[in-house]
């Protein structure tokens, strides 16, 4: 077998790919990627065995077809060394020695037998599929991958529950403590089901949604899902389980509103943080036109204190949040102004955009904390 590809872009792909790999695999054959020649394309794989993901490349000057296996890190450090040029892979059949050529230099290492390489499963069960717009299914992942939950115990939380039916598509991520929901009309899947996709192949199919453009097919079954666009293929398994009723614990009556500037308030909120003590407990005094934010750590004897403006309607009142908790949100937000709804200080309060975007609904929730 033999092919040339240019460096740079094996390079960009064989990264992205790399996230898929762990540090420390039960089965060894997983440390590789796997190479398949076919034609004037390669395709290369990369697993953990719940994740698999392949990209496919044109290549040139191709002879031979067949499938080998390269170690990760060592072909992914050779290649971030090297200047973008064409690269030449020699693998010699059945003894899978291959020499890879460049500029003024060249490589020699010894590969595995492609075969050895486990295969993506078949699809099991009632198999449905649908085309979704690139852009609106990245906003879903990114509006919520930051309230996933990440303890064990609670593994039905570690990932971002897809609540599809035919006119729409809710996200929804929680770690129990803060609560995403974000639902979006542009979404029109025509069918409906739901899965939950666990926080890592989440994260690996933002970060390719963030390079792509148009559409994204998706085919689910009833165990997995696979994403595929014309160089990417992601393919993992759910995480089994039936998500909570996230509607259930969203207040349906808080009656007190607060108006403030997104940026104005998460500027506040990171300053008086560092004084805050172990716990991070950061106080809310709501008056009519302004709002004082305070932490304290009586410990070692230090305080903060900020008023910012803000329009709030209801009565008094003082409550507590994690600072950390209420950073990650206000970050996360992309609107100029935010409304935090509440009912008194022993319920959760609920961030919302002063306007959501045409056919989007962002709400989060987020749990207070003991003064």
């Amino acid at each position: 077998m033999k092919f040339n590809i240019p460096s740079k872009q094996l390079f960009n792909n064989l990264s992205v790919l790399g996230r898929v790999v762990q540090s420390k695999n039960t089965i060894s054959i997983l440390d590789n990627f796997l190479f398949t020649l076919e034609g004037d394309h390669i395709t290369v794989m990369a697993s953990d065995q719940e994740t698999t993901m392949t990209a496919r490349m044109e290549v040139f000057d191709a002879e031979g077809e067949g499938a080998f296996a390269v170690n990760v890190k060592n072909l992914l450090e050779l290649l971030k060394e090297l200047a973008d040029q064409p690269v030449t892979f020699s693998v010699v059949d059945e003894l899978f020695v291959i020499t890879l050529d460049y500029l003024n230099g060249q490589s020699n290492f010894i590969g595995i037998d492609g075969a050895q390489f486990p295969q993506k499963d078949e699809p099991k069960g009632e198999v449905t599929k649908m085309q979704l717009p690139v852009d609106e299914v990245r906003k879903g992942i990114e509006s919520t991958i930051f309230a996933v939950g990440t303890e064990e115990i609670r593994r039905i939380m570690m990932g971002i529950y897809w609540d599809i039916k035919p006119e729409l598509i809710t996200f929804v991520a929680s770690d129990t403590h803060k609560l995403v929901r974000y639902r979006n009309e542009k979404l029109q899947p025509g069918v409906e089901t739901s899965f939950i996709l666990p926080t890592k192949p989440a994260a690996l199919l933002g970060n390719i949604l963030a390079k792509s453009e148009g559409e994204i097919g998706i085919t689910i079954d009833d165990k997995s899902a696979t994403f595929e666009n014309e160089m990417f293929s992601l393919t993992c398994r759910f995480i089994n389980g039936r998500y909570p009723n996230y509607e259930s614990v969203i207040p349906k009556s808080n009656p007190y509103e607060m108006l403030v500037d997104r940026q104005l308030m998460l500027n506040a909120v990171r300053r008086v943080s560092v004084f805050a003590s172990v716990g991070g407990l950061v106080k809310l005094d709501l008056k009519e036109a302004e709002v004082k934010i305070n932490t304290q750590d009586v410990d070692f004897s230090t305080w903060a204190e900020e008023v910012i403006p803000c329009d709030y309607k209801g009565q008094d009142m003082v409550i507590g949040f994690n600072d950390a908790k209420v950073i990650e949100i206000l970050n996360n937000m992309q609107c100029d102004m935010v409304k935090l709804t509440l009912s008194d200080p022993s319920r959760a309060g609920v961030f919302v955009p002063e306007k959501n975007e045409e056919g989007e609904d962002l709400l989060i929730l987020l749990m207070p904390m003991m003064i």
